[in-house]
C-alpha cells in the first residue's frame, strides 16, 4: 500500500469507503457461519445489529471523566454490581470496567505490586501462576516487573497445589487461579488456593475471563463446579470479559476487588499536572462510550434467563464434541475441561494432530494449535451448537486421512507447528518471531504470516527449516 492509498489526497464519498470496508474482510474468517472456534463471540445478525445501535448510541461518548459523561458512569457501575453479583460478592465489592481482558490482567499485577509495596515494602515483586495462566499475565509480568514463578501441572494438567505453599516467599505480591484456565479448559484449584492464599496473607486473583459470564449461569442449570469465586475465602479479586461469553461488543470486560482498599492501588492520581487535577481508575484515558453502552445493553437484553440459556446451549455443543472426541479412535481429550473450553490431542504416536488440524482447515473449520501437548482448541459458544455434528464428521474424516497419508505431518501448517512446538532453543524461536512479527508493523506492511514467504508445497518454510538446522547441530555438539 502507498503512502497516497492509506491518505488520499482527496476525500472520498461515504457509500464508496463504506464498500471498500465491506470488501476488505472479503478473507476474513466467516464467522457467521459458526466455522471459526476463537476470537468471536457471535450470535446471530439480530443481536449484531442490537449492539451496534447501543454501541453508535454512545460511539462519540468518553468516560474518561466520570463527572461529564453520567450515563456511562452509571452504565459502568451497573455492569460491575452485575459482576459483583454473579461472583457472590459481598456489599464492599467494587471494580471498574475495562477494556477487555488483558487490561484487566495488567490491572490486577499492577495492583498487587503497589499493594505489596506500601504496605510490606516489597522492592523485588514475584508472582506464582499456573504454567496454563493465560499469556497476558506473562505480558503483564514483563511490562510491571513482577517476576513470574510458574505453578507446574499434574499428570492430569491441573495446576499442582501441592506445590504452591513452597513457592512463597516474602516477595510474593500475588498468586494466580484460572476459571477455566485457557489451554485445556480446566477451574484450577481456587479453593485450595485460597486457603493457602490466606494462610500466607497474599492476594489471590480468579482469571475468569473467559468464564466470568458462563459458569454462574451452567451452575444455576444444574451442572457442579468447582467453587472459584468470592465464595472461597481468600480470593480477593476477579477479571471477567463482558465481549465473551456476556456477548458484548468488544472491548469490555471487568475487574472486580473485593473491598475498595485493594482497588485504590489501582488507581492513578496526579496533583501537580498544569492541566489539572487528573484521576485515572484503570490504564486507559479515554474510555469508549460505545463498549460500556453495548455492555450495559447486553446484560440488560439477555437477563439471567437469557444468559441460562445461552449457557444450557453451549453446554450441549459442549457435551456433544467431547463424546464425540472421545469416542474417534486416536484421540483424546486434554485434561478434565468443566466447559466451554475443549482441547484434544492424539492418543496415538503414529497420528500428528497438526496434520489434523490442517485437514479441518481445508474443510473450512479455523481450529487453534496448542503446544505442551500438542493439541487443538475449541472455544465453544451456543453457536456452534447446530454445527457440532458436522464439525465431528469431518474431524472423523480428518484423522482417516490423516491415518492414510503419514506424509501430511511434513506439509502446511503441521511442518510449522511441529517443528516451532519442539525446538528446543526457545530464545531463538522468540527472536525470529519477534523480528517476522515486528516486520509485518511497518507502515503499510503486509500481514502477518508465520509460515513465511519462499513457503513450497511439501516442505517446511526457509525460517524453520534454519532453525531445524541449529538444533541439529546443537544436538551434535551435546553429543
Amino acid at each position: 500500500m502507498s503512502a497516497q492509498d492509506a491518505l488520499p489526497e482527496h476525500g472520498l464519498p461515504a457509500d464508496q469507503v463504506l464498500q471498500q470496508l465491506r470488501s476488505y474482510g472479503a478473507a476474513d474468517p466467516h464467522y457467521q457461519s459458526g466455522r471459526l472456534w476463537s476470537l468471536v463471540y457471535y450470535l446471530d445478525a439480530e443481536h449484531d445489529g442490537f449492539l451496534q445501535q447501543a454501541y453508535a448510541s454512545y460511539a462519540s461518548a468518553n468516560g474518561l471523566n466520570p463527572g461529564a459523561f453520567k450515563s456511562l458512569k452509571r452504565f459502568e457501575s451497573e455492569i460491575v454490581a452485575a459482576a459483583a453479583r454473579l461472583q457472590h460478592g459481598g456489599p464492599e465489592t467494587c471494580g471498574v470496567v475495562t477494556s477487555g481482558g488483558t487490561e484487566s490482567c495488567l490491572l490486577a499485577v499492577k495492583t498487587y505490586r503497589d499493594l505489596a509495596r506500601a504496605t510490606r515494602g516489597v522492592r523485588k515483586p514475584e508472582m506464582i501462576v499456573p504454567t496454563t495462566a493465560h499469556v497476558a499475565w506473562f505480558k503483564a509480568s514483563e511490562y510491571f516487573g513482577v517476576k513470574l514463578r510458574l505453578l507446574p501441572l499434574d499428570a492430569r494438567l491441573h495446576a499442582d497445589v501441592s506445590k504452591l505453599e513452597s513457592m512463597i516467599n516474602r516477595r510474593t505480591v500475588m498468586i494466580l487461579g484460572s476459571a477455566p484456565e485457557y489451554p485445556h479448559g480446566s477451574i484450577d484449584p481456587i479453593e485450595a488456593m485460597g486457603a493457602i492464599a490466606q494462610r500466607h496473607q497474599v492476594p489471590l486473583h480468579v482469571d475468569a475471563c473467559v468464564g466470568g459470564f458462563i459458569l454462574p449461569f451452567m451452575e444455576m442449570n444444574g451442572i457442579a463446579l468447582p467453587r472459584w469465586d468470592y465464595r472461597v475465602p481468600g480470593v480477593t479479586s476477579i477479571s471477567a470479559d463482558l465481549h465473551k461469553y456476556g456477548f458484548a461488543a468488544k472491548g469490555a470486560s471487568t475487574i472486580t476487588y473485593r473491598n475498595l482498599h485493594l482497588l485504590k492501588h489501582q488507581m492513578f492520581v496526579a496533583t501537580d499536572w498544569p492541566g489539572g487535577v487528573f484521576a485515572s481508575p484503570a490504564l486507559l484515558g479515554t474510555r469508549p462510550g460505545g463498549a460500556y453502552a453495548a455492555a450495559w445493553a447486553a446484560l440488560q437484553h439477555f437477563g439471567v434467563d437469557g444468559y441460562r440459556d445461552l449457557a444450557a446451549r453451549t453446554s450441549e455443543a459442549f457435551d456433544r464434541m467431547r463424546s464425540g472426541i472421545e469416542a474417534t479412535p486416536g484421540l483424546r481429550v486434554l485434561g478434565e475441561p468443566t466447559g466451554p473450553l475443549l482441547a484434544y490431542g492424539s492418543a496415538d504416536a503414529d497420528l500428528n494432530i497438526f496434520a489434523v488440524g490442517d485437514q479441518m482447515d481445508a474443510k473450512g473449520w479455523l481450529v487453534n494449535r496448542l503446544q505442551f501437548p500438542d493439541g487443538l482448541h475449541a472455544m465453544i459458544t451456543a453457536q456452534h451448537l447446530p454445527v457440532v455434528d458436522d464439525y465431528l464428521r469431518d474431524l472423523r474424516e480428518a484423522v482417516a486421512t490423516v491415518r492414510a497419508d503419514p506424509t501430511l505431518a511434513q506439509k502446511g501448517r503441521a511442518a510449522t507447528y511441529g517443528m516451532m512446538a519442539h525446538l528446543p532453543l526457545r530464545g531463538v524461536v522468540r527472536s525470529k518471531v519477534l523480528s517476522m512479527f515486528a516486520d509485518s508493523y511497518r507502515a503499510g506492511g503486509a500481514p502477518l504470516d508465520l509460515e513465511a514467504a519462499g513457503h513450497d508445497e511439501g516442505h517446511a518454510p526457509p525460517l524453520l527449516e534454519r532453525l531445524a538446522a541449529r538444533y541439529v547441530a546443537w544436538k551434535q555438539r551435546r553429543a
